[in-house]
């Protein structure tokens, strides 16, 4: 277990480094900071690390199983109202457990916090029964997200153009760190139990599917609603003279994650007790080890929210509005690029499916290259958010070309390539982005007089975008790699027969 937890601490280390060596660079060139605030973003990156191994940990030994353990009892109910009711409440559930929901709903004053959460919740409720009947039935993934995703921009013509970036960002936002594992392993467990050729490809697309229920729910909640802004509270730094300063305010801000975290593991672990009362399907020594997997998930969650609000915002922030201030402004899309390259390496749940892709695909598709075409992509989804900052780009110009493009490859592409790369697009967009990206796209914006919702706002929207683009073309690539191989390996074996021939002769 030891050995374990210093393998996941490293593979944190590895991901949250160069982002840490970024803003030091950055700290001695172009953005002077604070001694004092320098070092609440060190501690920030420390407690990042911990907590993302504690946390990766803890997700195999808890979530993982209790995913794949709902999945393959699902298959087995012989009644499809059951299974979309359970379907139904356990996407609701996971929801409203995700903490970037919360951090979501506290921004968005023009609509009441509990009317937004259950309003998301109900979306990726229905979404997820709509993913787990597309398994048992095998229906084309494709299909469904070129006919729903043409559903969603006729929605954004009728919503308040303010609220349409809000309503992608939360499709990203909201299959976070909490939703991600669980929704993955329900994919393995369902197309594990069909046991049929496609049944590997259909364990992703279920991330993809659950994306789409809240930007419609939040689209539909703008019609109804007609509000008049969508207002993201701007991130104030903290003044900081001394460590024991540093200390207080982590410590200060310990209790409220906690609590968050605390009702967002509960409904999880009810559902745990309650799935093992009616079925039984785990032995003591399984117990015993998703439960300690739960408490590592717990603790590696509240020191990873603490870190990442506490540490890494306002430094985010400062970037930002330093940057943007005076001839270094175009500064923003160089540094926004190699900032995106590394960020999407610290998220968490990103980490969790490069993990299960390899290990579904039996190495095909390894932990290395998915790292390598996410970072890619969103590199260059941040460059093109720094772009809409600096200039006031509508944020229909980038995404409505984006997603016919990625909608378009979705008919070349090899089947498993299109639920990886939708769902990519989900985990992508993690409490990463929307506490250190976010505020720097928000702090320039500030600076250069701009909007901040039309302008920085949505940029949560386009990092979940990219990887749709870039993980189809990797899959292009792979595919034509693959039949070059099949050519070069069937012209040997011809080669072969004709001297085998010759010799015979």
């Amino acid at each position: 277990m030891h050995e374990k937890l210093k393998e996941k601490i490293k593979e944190s280390l590895a991901s949250v480094l160069p982002i840490t060596v970024i803003v030091l660079l950055l700290s001695v060139t172009f953005v002077p900071m604070e001694v004092g605030t320098f070092v609440l973003f060190l501690t920030g990156a420390f407690l990042l690390i911990l907590g993302m191994g504690l946390f990766q940990l803890g997700v195999e030994m808890s979530m993982t199983p209790l995913g794949q353990g709902v999945g393959r009892r699902l298959v087995k109910q012989k009644s499809l109202w059951v299974i979309g009711f359970i379907s139904f409440v356990m996407g609701m559930i996971i929801t409203i457990s995700e903490p970037d929901l919360q951090v979501l709903a506290n921004q968005v004053a023009s609509v009441p916090n509990q009317v937004l959460i259950y309003t998301v919740a109900v979306g990726v409720g229905i979404f997820t029964v709509a993913a787990v009947l597309r398994i048992l039935f095998g229906v084309s993934v494709s299909k469904m997200l070129i006919v729903l995703y043409l559903l969603l921009f006729l929605l954004s013509i009728l919503a308040p153009s303010d609220f349409v970036s809000v309503a992608f960002d939360a499709g990203g936002v909201t299959t976070g760190p909490m939703t991600v594992p669980f929704i993955m392993a329900l994919g393995v467990g369902l197309s594990a139990a069909r046991s049929d050729k496609h049944g590997e490809s259909d364990s992703f697309g279920l991330i993809a599917l659950c994306s789409i229920g809240p930007i419609m729910m939040v689209l539909l909640l703008g019609i109804f609603y007609h509000p008049t802004d969508a207002v993201y509270t701007p991130v104030e730094i903290a003044s900081v003279d001394t460590t024991q300063d540093v200390v207080r305010l982590f410590a200060a801000s310990l209790p409220q994650y906690t609590e968050e975290v605390l009702v967002s593991i509960v409904p999880i672990a009810g559902v745990l007790v309650i799935f093992q009362l009616l079925t039984h399907s785990y032995r003591k020594r399984q117990l015993l080890r998703m439960s300690v997997g739960f408490v590592y998930t717990i603790l590696g969650l509240i020191l990873f929210l603490t870190g990442v609000n506490v540490g890494f915002a306002s430094v985010g922030n400062l970037l930002g509005s330093s940057l943007a201030d005076g001839a270094t402004k175009w500064l923003l899309i160089p540094i926004g690029i190699v900032i995106g390259y590394y960020l999407v390496k610290a998220e968490p749940a990103v980490q969790v499916l490069n993990d299960q892709v390899e290990d579904i695909t039996g190495g095909m598709i390894s932990h290395k290259t998915m790292n390598l075409a996410l970072s890619i992509g969103v590199a260059c989804a941040v460059a093109v958010a720094m772009i809409r900052v600096l200039t006031g780009i509508s944020i229909y110009w980038i995404i409505v070309p984006g997603y016919m493009i990625a909608l378009t490859l979705t008919r070349f592409v090899p089947k498993v390539f299109i639920g990886i790369a939708f769902d990519s697009g989900g985990v992508a967009s993690g409490p990463m982005t929307s506490t250190f990206l976010l505020p720097l796209a928000m702090g320039a914006c500030t600076m250069l007089g701009g909007n901040v919702v039309t302008d920085a706002f949505g940029v949560v929207a386009l990092v979940a975008l990219a990887p749709l683009i870039a993980i189809q073309i990797m899959g292009l690539l792979y595919s034509h790699k693959s039949k070059k191989t099949l050519l070069s390996e069937s012209d040997a074996a011809e080669d072969d027969d004709v001297l085998v021939e010759i010799e015979e002769e």
